[in-house]
């Protein structure tokens, strides 16, 4: 076969995977969720976890208050505009706007710094408050991932 030919059918076979790839990532997430949903799935969550490790009542209510921190700082660490349209903003021109990038990663670099020592807080709050056998299948189930540790 020529070279010619070989070269655009590699080069088609690539641009075809490439654009395959780009639409399956855009249509994952095919709206943003509300609060109301957020909310049902985090309840959902912290019930699957409660059931896991059989929590008692204090310990729960450690766990609500560490994913409420998580949620309080989710707000923030994206920021106002959807991240997506800043990426591309970003990359809406002939050049990446280095500067516009930079700012925008400086911005959710500092409210993760500002809202750290809440989550740690929390984190630690939780953590300490499990028993001994707790804290051991906590490290078991998030070493197993999320797929084989947390589905019910």
């Amino acid at each position: 076969m020529k070279r010619w030919i070989k070269l655009t059918l590699a080069g088609v076979f690539g641009a075809t995977l490439l654009g395959g790839g780009l639409l399956a990532c855009s249509h994952r997430h095919h709206h943003a969720m509300t609060d109301a949903e957020r909310l049902e799935w985090q309840q959902k969550m912290i019930s699957r976890a409660a059931s896991k490790l059989d929590l008692d009542a204090a310990q729960k209510t450690r766990l609500e208050a560490l994913a409420q921190a998580v949620a309080a700082q989710r707000t923030p660490l994206m920021g106002a505009s959807d991240p997506r349209a800043e990426l591309l903003a970003v990359m809406s021109g002939a050049k990446l706007d280095r500067a516009r990038a930079q700012a925008w990663i400086d911005a959710r670099a500092t409210a993760l710094r500002d809202a750290a020592p809440q989550v740690l807080a929390a984190s630690a709050d939780f953590y300490d408050s499990l028993r001994p056998e707790q804290q051991a299948q906590l490290r078991e189930l998030l070493q197993r991932g999320r797929r084989h540790g947390w589905r019910a």
